[in-house]
Protein backbone atom coordinates (compact mmCIF):
# COMPACT_ATOMS: atom_id res chain seq x y z
CA UNK A 1 0.00 0.00 0.00
CA UNK A 2 1.43 3.77 -0.67
CA UNK A 3 1.72 5.96 1.69
CA UNK A 4 2.01 9.23 0.14
CA UNK A 5 2.28 8.63 -3.61
CA UNK A 6 4.90 7.09 -5.63
CA UNK A 7 6.79 8.20 -9.00
CA UNK A 8 5.65 4.70 -10.11
CA UNK A 9 2.04 4.17 -8.40
CA UNK A 10 1.15 8.22 -7.55
CA UNK A 11 -2.29 7.40 -5.42
CA UNK A 12 -2.27 8.78 -1.61
CA UNK A 13 -3.99 7.00 0.56
CA UNK A 14 -7.03 9.17 0.26
CA UNK A 15 -6.85 7.59 -3.41
CA UNK A 16 -7.08 4.52 -2.46
CA UNK A 17 -9.28 4.39 -0.15
CA UNK A 18 -11.54 6.12 -2.71
CA UNK A 19 -11.09 3.71 -4.96
CA UNK A 20 -11.63 0.74 -2.20
CA UNK A 21 -15.01 2.43 -1.70
CA UNK A 22 -16.25 2.75 -5.19
CA UNK A 23 -15.77 -1.04 -5.24
CA UNK A 24 -17.34 -2.17 -2.12
CA UNK A 25 -14.28 -3.63 -0.73
CA UNK A 26 -12.60 -2.39 2.81
CA UNK A 27 -9.06 -3.37 2.09
CA UNK A 28 -6.73 -4.00 -0.71
CA UNK A 29 -6.05 -7.21 0.49
CA UNK A 30 -9.74 -8.32 -0.48
CA UNK A 31 -8.87 -7.52 -4.16
CA UNK A 32 -6.50 -10.94 -4.09
CA UNK A 33 -6.96 -14.71 -3.67
CA UNK A 34 -3.73 -16.06 -2.71
CA UNK A 35 -3.69 -19.38 -1.31
CA UNK A 36 -2.36 -19.19 2.37
CA UNK A 37 0.29 -21.39 1.33
CA UNK A 38 2.19 -19.53 -0.83
CA UNK A 39 1.10 -16.23 0.64
CA UNK A 40 3.78 -13.90 2.53
CA UNK A 41 3.08 -12.30 4.92
CA UNK A 42 6.36 -11.09 6.57
CA UNK A 43 8.74 -8.51 6.24
CA UNK A 44 11.16 -8.56 3.16
CA UNK A 45 14.22 -7.00 5.73
CA UNK A 46 15.59 -5.15 2.85
CA UNK A 47 17.32 -2.40 4.17
CA UNK A 48 17.08 0.71 2.24
CA UNK A 49 20.13 2.61 1.07
CA UNK A 50 20.78 5.13 -1.23
CA UNK A 51 22.42 5.07 -4.92
CA UNK A 52 25.85 5.28 -3.97
CA UNK A 53 25.84 2.52 -1.54
CA UNK A 54 24.11 0.40 -3.86
CA UNK A 55 26.38 1.63 -6.42
CA UNK A 56 29.37 0.59 -4.41
CA UNK A 57 27.76 -2.71 -3.25
CA UNK A 58 27.10 -4.23 -6.91
CA UNK A 59 31.34 -3.05 -7.67
CA UNK A 60 32.28 -5.20 -4.45
CA UNK A 61 30.05 -7.55 -6.03
CA UNK A 62 31.29 -7.75 -9.46
CA UNK A 63 34.74 -7.71 -8.40
CA UNK A 64 34.67 -11.02 -6.95
CA UNK A 65 34.04 -12.56 -10.68
CA UNK A 66 36.98 -14.25 -11.56
CA UNK A 67 38.81 -12.44 -15.30
CA UNK A 68 38.55 -15.37 -17.53
CA UNK A 69 38.99 -15.93 -20.89
CA UNK A 70 35.74 -17.82 -21.63
CA UNK A 71 35.79 -20.63 -24.72
CA UNK A 72 32.36 -21.74 -23.08
CA UNK A 73 29.42 -21.82 -25.63
CA UNK A 74 26.96 -25.11 -25.24
CA UNK A 75 24.21 -22.94 -26.51
CA UNK A 76 25.83 -19.45 -24.85
CA UNK A 77 27.75 -18.02 -28.47
CA UNK A 78 29.54 -14.29 -28.69
CA UNK A 79 30.18 -12.98 -31.73
CA UNK A 80 31.64 -9.03 -31.60
CA UNK A 81 28.60 -6.54 -31.38
CA UNK A 82 29.72 -3.30 -33.80
CA UNK A 83 29.11 -0.57 -31.36
CA UNK A 84 26.89 1.12 -34.30
CA UNK A 85 24.44 -1.19 -32.45
CA UNK A 86 24.66 0.08 -28.86
CA UNK A 87 24.39 3.76 -30.07
CA UNK A 88 21.24 2.80 -32.22
CA UNK A 89 19.43 0.25 -30.26
CA UNK A 90 19.93 2.60 -27.19
CA UNK A 91 17.81 6.02 -28.98
CA UNK A 92 15.22 6.83 -26.82
CA UNK A 93 12.62 5.87 -29.30
CA UNK A 94 13.43 1.95 -29.20
CA UNK A 95 14.81 1.49 -25.48
CA UNK A 96 11.93 1.59 -23.69
CA UNK A 97 10.30 -0.28 -20.61
CA UNK A 98 7.07 -0.76 -22.46
CA UNK A 99 6.21 -2.61 -25.21
CA UNK A 100 7.52 -0.93 -28.37
CA UNK A 101 5.26 -1.40 -31.16
CA UNK A 102 1.54 -0.33 -30.43
CA UNK A 103 0.49 0.31 -34.00
CA UNK A 104 -0.99 3.53 -33.59
CA UNK A 105 2.25 4.89 -32.33
CA UNK A 106 5.53 3.12 -33.36
CA UNK A 107 5.53 2.58 -36.99
CA UNK A 108 9.51 2.58 -36.97
CA UNK A 109 9.65 -0.16 -34.66
CA UNK A 110 7.05 -2.31 -36.23
CA UNK A 111 9.39 -1.81 -39.42
CA UNK A 112 12.52 -2.83 -37.27
CA UNK A 113 10.22 -6.06 -35.91
CA UNK A 114 8.92 -6.61 -40.21
CA UNK A 115 13.07 -6.70 -41.05
CA UNK A 116 13.75 -9.06 -38.59
CA UNK A 117 10.99 -11.70 -39.48
CA UNK A 118 12.36 -10.99 -43.28
CA UNK A 119 15.79 -12.07 -42.22
CA UNK A 120 14.55 -15.22 -40.34
CA UNK A 121 12.75 -16.40 -43.46
CA UNK A 122 15.40 -15.76 -46.03
CA UNK A 123 17.60 -17.79 -43.96
CA UNK A 124 15.50 -20.60 -43.02
CA UNK A 125 13.27 -20.09 -46.57
CA UNK A 126 9.95 -21.31 -44.64
CA UNK A 127 6.99 -18.49 -45.30
CA UNK A 128 6.26 -17.21 -42.39
CA UNK A 129 8.75 -15.88 -38.90
CA UNK A 130 7.16 -14.47 -35.96
CA UNK A 131 8.92 -11.23 -34.12
CA UNK A 132 10.61 -13.25 -31.65
CA UNK A 133 10.43 -15.72 -28.75
CA UNK A 134 12.31 -15.84 -25.15
CA UNK A 135 14.13 -17.92 -26.22
CA UNK A 136 15.52 -21.28 -28.22
CA UNK A 137 13.67 -23.94 -25.17
CA UNK A 138 10.19 -21.70 -24.73
CA UNK A 139 10.24 -21.92 -28.52
CA UNK A 140 11.00 -25.46 -28.88
CA UNK A 141 8.13 -26.13 -26.40
CA UNK A 142 5.94 -24.06 -28.81
CA UNK A 143 7.05 -26.00 -31.53
CA UNK A 144 5.70 -28.89 -30.14
CA UNK A 145 2.79 -27.89 -29.39
CA UNK A 146 2.29 -26.26 -32.80
CA UNK A 147 2.95 -30.19 -33.91
CA UNK A 148 0.14 -31.81 -31.07
CA UNK A 149 -2.50 -29.54 -32.59
CA UNK A 150 -1.48 -29.51 -36.13
CA UNK A 151 -1.36 -33.74 -36.22
CA UNK A 152 -4.62 -35.50 -37.20
CA UNK A 153 -4.31 -38.66 -35.28
CA UNK A 154 -3.82 -39.30 -31.60
CA UNK A 155 -0.28 -39.20 -30.98
CA UNK A 156 1.39 -37.70 -28.25
CA UNK A 157 5.30 -38.55 -27.95
CA UNK A 158 8.06 -35.98 -28.86
CA UNK A 159 11.14 -37.01 -30.08
CA UNK A 160 14.21 -35.11 -29.11
CA UNK A 161 18.46 -36.05 -29.04
CA UNK A 162 19.51 -37.32 -26.19
CA UNK A 163 22.48 -34.65 -25.91
CA UNK A 164 20.69 -31.30 -25.64
CA UNK A 165 21.88 -28.04 -23.79
CA UNK A 166 21.34 -28.16 -20.23
CA UNK A 167 17.97 -26.64 -19.44
CA UNK A 168 16.47 -27.04 -22.51
CA UNK A 169 14.67 -30.77 -22.10
CA UNK A 170 13.22 -29.57 -18.66
CA UNK A 171 11.50 -26.33 -20.29
CA UNK A 172 10.36 -29.14 -23.40
CA UNK A 173 8.74 -31.23 -20.55
CA UNK A 174 6.99 -28.47 -18.99
CA UNK A 175 5.61 -27.83 -22.24
CA UNK A 176 4.34 -30.87 -22.89
CA UNK A 177 2.80 -32.08 -19.39
CA UNK A 178 0.55 -29.42 -20.08
CA UNK A 179 -0.38 -30.84 -23.32
CA UNK A 180 -0.36 -34.09 -22.24
CA UNK A 181 2.69 -34.94 -24.50
CA UNK A 182 5.56 -37.04 -24.12
CA UNK A 183 9.11 -36.05 -24.55
CA UNK A 184 11.05 -38.83 -25.73
CA UNK A 185 14.85 -39.23 -26.73
CA UNK A 186 16.81 -40.94 -29.66
CA UNK A 187 20.18 -41.80 -29.44
CA UNK A 188 23.42 -39.93 -31.22
CA UNK A 189 25.63 -41.82 -33.63
CA UNK A 190 29.19 -40.24 -33.12
CA UNK A 191 27.57 -36.90 -32.15
CA UNK A 192 25.15 -36.67 -34.65
CA UNK A 193 21.25 -38.21 -35.03
CA UNK A 194 21.58 -41.64 -35.30
CA UNK A 195 18.48 -42.08 -38.46
CA UNK A 196 18.70 -45.72 -38.18
CA UNK A 197 17.20 -45.60 -34.39
CA UNK A 198 14.74 -42.55 -35.18
CA UNK A 199 13.61 -45.34 -38.43
CA UNK A 200 13.22 -47.85 -35.43
CA UNK A 201 11.42 -45.49 -32.98
CA UNK A 202 9.23 -43.31 -35.02
CA UNK A 203 5.64 -44.04 -35.36
CA UNK A 204 1.81 -43.41 -35.54
CA UNK A 205 2.53 -41.81 -31.79
CA UNK A 206 4.60 -39.62 -32.87
CA UNK A 207 3.79 -35.76 -33.21
CA UNK A 208 7.59 -34.47 -33.58
CA UNK A 209 10.90 -35.32 -34.38
CA UNK A 210 14.03 -32.68 -33.09
CA UNK A 211 17.00 -32.09 -34.61
CA UNK A 212 19.81 -29.33 -33.61
CA UNK A 213 22.39 -28.29 -36.35
CA UNK A 214 25.11 -27.94 -35.19
CA UNK A 215 24.21 -29.83 -32.02
CA UNK A 216 25.12 -29.00 -28.78
CA UNK A 217 28.27 -30.51 -29.52
CA UNK A 218 29.15 -28.32 -32.25
CA UNK A 219 28.70 -31.54 -34.77
CA UNK A 220 27.42 -30.49 -38.40
CA UNK A 221 25.00 -32.90 -39.27
CA UNK A 222 25.12 -34.19 -42.69
CA UNK A 223 21.72 -36.49 -43.20
CA UNK A 224 19.07 -34.58 -41.76
CA UNK A 225 17.31 -34.80 -44.83
CA UNK A 226 16.73 -38.39 -44.52
CA UNK A 227 14.72 -37.23 -40.70
CA UNK A 228 12.69 -35.03 -42.75
CA UNK A 229 11.89 -38.09 -44.61
CA UNK A 230 11.36 -40.01 -41.97
CA UNK A 231 9.06 -37.18 -40.33
CA UNK A 232 7.14 -36.69 -42.84
CA UNK A 233 6.76 -40.48 -43.51
CA UNK A 234 4.71 -40.95 -40.15
CA UNK A 235 2.97 -37.67 -40.70
CA UNK A 236 5.20 -35.88 -38.02
CA UNK A 237 6.94 -32.35 -37.58
CA UNK A 238 10.46 -31.83 -38.51
CA UNK A 239 11.82 -29.18 -36.10
CA UNK A 240 15.02 -28.11 -36.40
CA UNK A 241 17.06 -26.29 -34.53
CA UNK A 242 20.10 -23.79 -35.24
CA UNK A 243 21.06 -20.18 -35.20
CA UNK A 244 21.27 -17.53 -37.73
CA UNK A 245 24.94 -16.82 -37.91
CA UNK A 246 24.94 -21.06 -38.73
CA UNK A 247 21.77 -21.07 -40.97
CA UNK A 248 24.06 -18.39 -43.41
CA UNK A 249 26.61 -21.15 -43.98
CA UNK A 250 24.57 -24.79 -43.72
CA UNK A 251 22.08 -26.42 -45.91
CA UNK A 252 19.15 -24.16 -45.86
CA UNK A 253 16.64 -26.09 -43.51
CA UNK A 254 13.14 -25.58 -46.30
CA UNK A 255 15.63 -27.72 -48.61
CA UNK A 256 15.79 -30.39 -45.43
CA UNK A 257 11.79 -30.80 -45.14
CA UNK A 258 11.66 -29.32 -42.08
CA UNK A 259 8.20 -28.14 -40.95
CA UNK A 260 9.74 -25.58 -37.62
CA UNK A 261 12.80 -23.75 -37.33
CA UNK A 262 13.84 -22.89 -33.45
CA UNK A 263 16.52 -22.02 -31.86
CA UNK A 264 18.94 -19.08 -30.36
CA UNK A 265 18.89 -16.14 -32.63
CA UNK A 266 20.91 -14.04 -30.41
CA UNK A 267 24.24 -15.27 -31.46
CA UNK A 268 23.75 -11.43 -33.31
CA UNK A 269 23.41 -8.78 -31.66
CA UNK A 270 23.75 -9.17 -27.86
CA UNK A 271 27.29 -10.72 -25.93
CA UNK A 272 27.01 -13.43 -24.23
CA UNK A 273 24.05 -12.78 -21.35
CA UNK A 274 23.90 -16.90 -20.34
CA UNK A 275 20.34 -15.61 -19.36
CA UNK A 276 18.38 -13.38 -21.85
CA UNK A 277 17.88 -15.03 -25.05
CA UNK A 278 16.05 -14.55 -28.37
CA UNK A 279 14.38 -16.94 -29.62
CA UNK A 280 13.13 -17.30 -33.30
CA UNK A 281 10.10 -19.42 -34.73
CA UNK A 282 9.99 -20.14 -38.39
CA UNK A 283 6.95 -22.24 -40.36
CA UNK A 284 5.28 -23.05 -43.14
CA UNK A 285 2.90 -20.67 -44.44
CA UNK A 286 0.10 -23.38 -43.86
CA UNK A 287 0.42 -23.58 -40.27
CA UNK A 288 0.05 -19.40 -40.09
CA UNK A 289 -2.60 -19.42 -37.91
CA UNK A 290 -1.13 -21.68 -35.30
CA UNK A 291 1.94 -19.72 -35.12
CA UNK A 292 2.65 -18.55 -31.24
CA UNK A 293 3.54 -14.92 -30.30
CA UNK A 294 2.97 -12.08 -32.62
CA UNK A 295 3.64 -11.57 -36.55
CA UNK A 296 3.91 -8.20 -37.85
CA UNK A 297 3.01 -7.54 -41.44
CA UNK A 298 3.52 -4.87 -43.96
CA UNK A 299 0.31 -3.52 -46.56
CA UNK A 300 -0.94 -0.14 -47.74
CA UNK A 301 -2.59 3.31 -45.50
CA UNK A 302 -5.52 5.17 -46.77
CA UNK A 303 -3.29 7.70 -48.63
CA UNK A 304 -0.84 4.64 -50.21
CA UNK A 305 1.65 5.01 -47.86
CA UNK A 306 3.93 1.85 -46.23
CA UNK A 307 2.42 0.74 -43.18
CA UNK A 308 3.41 -1.93 -41.20
CA UNK A 309 0.98 -3.66 -38.06
CA UNK A 310 0.42 -6.25 -35.64
CA UNK A 311 -1.30 -8.94 -38.01
CA UNK A 312 -1.83 -11.86 -36.64
CA UNK A 313 -1.94 -12.50 -31.92
CA UNK A 314 -3.28 -15.77 -31.57
CA UNK A 315 -2.64 -15.48 -27.67
CA UNK A 316 -4.85 -15.95 -25.20
CA UNK A 317 -4.72 -11.87 -24.57
CA UNK A 318 -6.42 -11.08 -27.55
CA UNK A 319 -8.83 -13.98 -28.46
CA UNK A 320 -10.61 -16.32 -26.73
CA UNK A 321 -8.49 -18.85 -24.39
CA UNK A 322 -10.21 -21.96 -26.28
CA UNK A 323 -9.00 -20.83 -29.54
CA UNK A 324 -5.59 -19.26 -28.19
CA UNK A 325 -2.16 -21.34 -29.60
CA UNK A 326 -0.46 -19.91 -27.15
CA UNK A 327 -0.26 -18.07 -23.46
CA UNK A 328 3.28 -16.06 -24.57
CA UNK A 329 2.70 -13.02 -23.15
CA UNK A 330 5.24 -10.66 -25.19
CA UNK A 331 8.37 -10.93 -27.57
CA UNK A 332 12.06 -10.09 -27.56
CA UNK A 333 11.11 -6.93 -29.62
CA UNK A 334 14.43 -5.15 -28.14
CA UNK A 335 16.74 -7.86 -28.56
CA UNK A 336 15.15 -8.85 -32.52
CA UNK A 337 15.79 -4.99 -32.89
CA UNK A 338 19.64 -5.48 -32.35
CA UNK A 339 19.90 -9.02 -34.03
CA UNK A 340 17.94 -7.23 -37.31
CA UNK A 341 20.89 -4.31 -36.47
CA UNK A 342 23.69 -6.66 -36.32
CA UNK A 343 22.72 -8.46 -39.51
CA UNK A 344 22.09 -5.51 -41.38
CA UNK A 345 25.68 -4.14 -40.55
CA UNK A 346 27.11 -7.70 -41.56
CA UNK A 347 25.51 -7.87 -44.47
CA UNK A 348 25.17 -11.56 -46.63
CA UNK A 349 29.29 -11.71 -47.31
CA UNK A 350 29.84 -10.59 -43.73
CA UNK A 351 27.52 -13.41 -42.29
CA UNK A 352 28.67 -15.58 -44.28
CA UNK A 353 32.23 -15.20 -43.42
CA UNK A 354 31.40 -14.95 -39.87
CA UNK A 355 29.90 -18.36 -39.85
CA UNK A 356 33.07 -19.61 -42.26
CA UNK A 357 35.03 -18.75 -39.40
CA UNK A 358 33.40 -20.40 -36.64
CA UNK A 359 34.06 -23.65 -38.94
CA UNK A 360 38.03 -22.78 -39.51
CA UNK A 361 38.73 -21.56 -36.21
CA UNK A 362 37.01 -24.85 -34.74
CA UNK A 363 39.27 -27.15 -36.93
CA UNK A 364 42.32 -25.35 -36.21
CA UNK A 365 41.82 -25.09 -32.26
CA UNK A 366 41.30 -28.82 -32.47
CA UNK A 367 44.20 -29.75 -34.54
CA UNK A 368 46.64 -27.96 -32.43
CA UNK A 369 45.03 -29.55 -29.50
CA UNK A 370 44.93 -32.30 -30.62
CA UNK A 371 48.73 -32.38 -31.25
CA UNK A 372 49.27 -32.00 -26.96
CA UNK A 373 50.52 -35.31 -25.19
CA UNK A 374 47.44 -36.47 -23.22
CA UNK A 375 44.67 -34.95 -25.57
CA UNK A 376 42.21 -35.99 -28.20
CA UNK A 377 40.43 -33.50 -30.49
CA UNK A 378 37.48 -33.58 -31.64
CA UNK A 379 36.31 -36.40 -30.15
CA UNK A 380 33.48 -36.77 -32.99
CA UNK A 381 35.55 -37.62 -36.57
CA UNK A 382 33.23 -34.82 -37.83
CA UNK A 383 33.01 -31.21 -38.88
CA UNK A 384 32.10 -28.82 -36.28
CA UNK A 385 30.81 -25.47 -36.06
CA UNK A 386 32.51 -23.30 -33.20
CA UNK A 387 32.85 -25.95 -30.64
CA UNK A 388 34.31 -29.53 -30.40
CA UNK A 389 34.70 -32.10 -27.94
CA UNK A 390 38.69 -32.75 -26.01
CA UNK A 391 39.11 -36.18 -24.71
CA UNK A 392 41.76 -36.40 -21.86
CA UNK A 393 43.64 -38.89 -20.14
CA UNK A 394 43.29 -36.79 -16.69
CA UNK A 395 40.24 -36.09 -15.07
CA UNK A 396 38.26 -33.42 -16.96
CA UNK A 397 37.37 -31.34 -14.05
CA UNK A 398 41.10 -31.07 -12.72
CA UNK A 399 41.46 -30.06 -16.26
CA UNK A 400 39.61 -27.57 -16.39
CA UNK A 401 40.14 -26.13 -12.71
CA UNK A 402 44.12 -25.87 -14.00
CA UNK A 403 43.06 -24.20 -17.03
CA UNK A 404 40.43 -22.04 -14.96
CA UNK A 405 44.20 -21.23 -12.80
CA UNK A 406 45.86 -20.09 -15.87
CA UNK A 407 42.24 -17.81 -17.29
CA UNK A 408 40.87 -19.79 -19.27
CA UNK A 409 37.33 -20.93 -18.82
CA UNK A 410 36.09 -24.82 -20.68
CA UNK A 411 32.62 -26.93 -20.23
CA UNK A 412 33.48 -30.10 -18.23
CA UNK A 413 31.14 -32.62 -19.79
CA UNK A 414 31.68 -35.93 -18.37
CA UNK A 415 34.53 -37.42 -16.37
CA UNK A 416 37.24 -37.21 -19.23
CA UNK A 417 35.77 -34.80 -21.57
CA UNK A 418 35.71 -30.74 -22.36
CA UNK A 419 34.12 -28.57 -24.66
CA UNK A 420 35.49 -25.95 -26.36
CA UNK A 421 34.19 -23.06 -28.01
CA UNK A 422 35.89 -20.79 -29.99
CA UNK A 423 34.27 -17.81 -32.03
CA UNK A 424 35.61 -14.11 -32.93
CA UNK A 425 35.76 -13.05 -29.23
CA UNK A 426 38.22 -15.34 -27.86
CA UNK A 427 39.82 -16.46 -31.53
CA UNK A 428 43.04 -14.01 -30.52
CA UNK A 429 43.40 -16.07 -27.25
CA UNK A 430 43.61 -19.47 -29.17
CA UNK A 431 47.62 -19.36 -28.65
CA UNK A 432 47.00 -19.00 -25.01
CA UNK A 433 44.68 -21.88 -24.35
CA UNK A 434 46.71 -24.15 -26.47
CA UNK A 435 49.81 -23.31 -24.18
CA UNK A 436 47.98 -23.86 -20.89
CA UNK A 437 46.65 -26.92 -22.55
CA UNK A 438 50.31 -27.95 -23.03
CA UNK A 439 51.21 -26.63 -19.38
CA UNK A 440 48.64 -28.34 -17.54
CA UNK A 441 49.35 -32.02 -19.08
CA UNK A 442 52.91 -31.89 -17.78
Amino acid sequence: MTTGGTPFAPHTDADVAAMLEAVGVDDESELFDIPEEVAFDGDLDIEARGEPAVKSEVRRTFARNDDLTEFLGRGHYSHYVPSLVDHLSLRAEFLTSYTQYQPEITQGFLQALFEYQSLIVELTGLEIANCSMYDGATALGEAATLASRLRQISGDTVLIPEQLRDGKQSVLENYCDGADLVVETYPMDDGAADVDAIRDRIGEDVVAVYAENPTVRGVIQEELSAVGDLADEHDALFVYGTDPVAMALLEQPAALGVDVVVGEADALGLPTSFGMGLGLFATKEEYLRQVPGRLVGASDDDAGNRAYTLTLQTREQHIRKERATSNICTNQAWVALRAAMHAALLGPTGLVDLATDAVENAAELSDRIDELSGFQAPVHDRHHFREFLVRSDQPAAAIAGDLESNGYAVHVVDDHLLQVCVDDTNEAAMDGLVAAFEEVAR
